[in-house]
């Protein structure tokens, strides 16, 4: 079991947190976001970014390559549906996408969005870990966490 800290301060202790939130067993901030068949749409439990979407398989795996046709098929239409929503409903110009396959928890993707905030840790790669530990450490506050739900309340409305 691992003991990880979520954005709302709440601890849970599990052996995998992507199937415990695409099981329910946890509950992620805002509810789920949309999901389909094979995969589970939810704003990202650890970093209050409005607009940060996970996009989790809701079988445990741990890379693209063992992704099946219909699962394939349904991840890049999913992703490209979020995407289109980000832009249009949330205004989110761009996304940097990531996915890692050494993670502790299984397949998922993060749509990261970057807003103009973010022009002070860099434009790269390398300013997203800084990013996210910004957000974590001085963004978790009433009225950040009310953008964040109205976001996820706007793609739902949205996407489903």
């Amino acid at each position: 079991m691992r003991k990880i800290t979520l954005a709302n301060g709440q601890s849970v202790e599990v052996e995998c947190l992507s199937c415990a939130l695409v099981n329910g067993v946890i509950a992620p901030d805002g509810g789920v976001i949309t999901e389909t068949q094979f995969f589970h749409a939810h704003q990202d439990v650890a970093y209050p970014i409005e607009g940060l979407v996970i996009v989790a398989s809701k079988r445990h795996l741990k890379c693209l390559d063992e992704l099946n046709d219909n699962e394939r098929s349904d991840y890049i239409n999913l992703m490209a549906k979020i995407r289109k929503v980000q832009r249009e409903v949330l205004g989110i110009e761009y996304v940097y996408y990531f996915y890692n396959e050494d993670t502790t928890h299984h397949f998922h993707t993060w749509m990261l969005p970057r807003y103009e905030w973010m022009n002070s840790f860099g434009r790269s790669v390398e300013s997203v870990r800084p990013v996210l530990l910004h957000a974590r450490n001085n963004m978790n506050n009433k009225e950040n966490f009310k953008r964040v739900i109205d976001a996820i309340h706007s793609l739902k409305a949205e996407l489903n």
